[in-house]
């Protein structure tokens, strides 16, 4: 049903040779899996070797879902990143190998078409997640979801379709809430770093998602980082506020460091 192996495509050997480049400590490769036929292109991301020998236990695990672009050499430097922290890393591919947005409204379309089908959106989360449970040296027991703007979305939803999870990070994600009583199904701790000024994200949506967490008792937090809009851990969005989307160097260091944070208090050994 599920099979993994590397993919030889242009797009793979592009990121493969951009993270060899600049990788000193985390290993990363291309991770090629399937479902009834279709393929999806995700990346792994482990720990240094040295470490891994090191380490007693088994290794703690992230789930990282992309932004809207889809699997990117910036999803491949995400994952690299937080395998550094001592984790292995699976980036999950939603839209499917080759399925690579051109545009910014090409990126909507791709997007929208799993916001509006939240079971659709769930089932390839689902899918990347058994991935990433397969790996040999896996604590199963300690397993988290990261995700930026789409992606942030994704790991609440994930969350919600009731996966055993230590822990979930959103990034300037959507934080709508189509279905509050699904709260229950979330076993998750939760963090969601919203940027104050993000003119994305309604005081409606903001007040369904705080109603979900209350409701269901979920171990929940929503950081709202002043000054920042959408994208703040985006570079490659400029610093035009007015934009309504725009990297903050501060929101994104200070939300990197309460995630360590959030990982070391749900269990997790995190490399300095």
């Amino acid at each position: 049903m599920y099979q993994s192996m590397l993919s030889i495509s242009k797009y793979t050997i592009s990121i493969y040779a951009l993270v060899v480049a600049h990788s000193a400590f985390a290993a990363t490769k291309p991770y090629l899996y399937e479902m009834n036929g279709e393929k999806f292109e995700g990346i792994l991301a482990t720990p240094d070797a040295s470490y891994t020998q090191l380490k007693a236990d088994k290794i703690p695990g992230i789930l990282l879902v992309h932004n809207w672009m889809g699997v990117t050499n910036d999803t491949a430097e995400q994952a690299q990143k937080l395998a550094n922290l001592g984790f292995v890393v699976l980036a999950a591919d939603i839209y499917g190998q080759g399925k690579r947005p051109n545009s910014a409204q090409e990126a909507g379309k791709f997007a929208g078409k799993y916001k509006g089908d939240r079971k659709l959106f769930r089932e390839r989360l689902n899918l990347a997640y058994q991935q990433l449970k397969k790996h040999e040296n896996l604590n199963q027991k300690l397993l988290f979801a990261a995700g930026y703007c789409f992606g942030g979305t994704g790991v609440l939803e994930l969350a919600r379709s009731g996966a055993e999870l230590s822990g979930v990070m959103s990034f300037h994600g959507g934080l709508d809430s189509p279905n509050i009583a699904e709260g229950k199904n979330i076993k998750a701790r939760v963090i969601a770093f919203h940027g104050a000024d993000d003119p994305y994200v309604s005081g409606k949506d903001l007040a369904a998602f705080e109603d979900e967490m209350r409701s269901a008792k979920v171990d929940w937090q929503l950081i709202k980082l002043g000054n920042a809009v959408h994208s703040f851990t985006d570079k490659s969005a400029g610093n035009d506020n007015s934009k309504g989307a725009a990297y903050n160097e501060a929101a994104d260091k200070r939300s990197w460091a309460q995630m360590r944070l959030f990982l070391q208090e749900s269990g997790a050994k995190v490399i300095p």
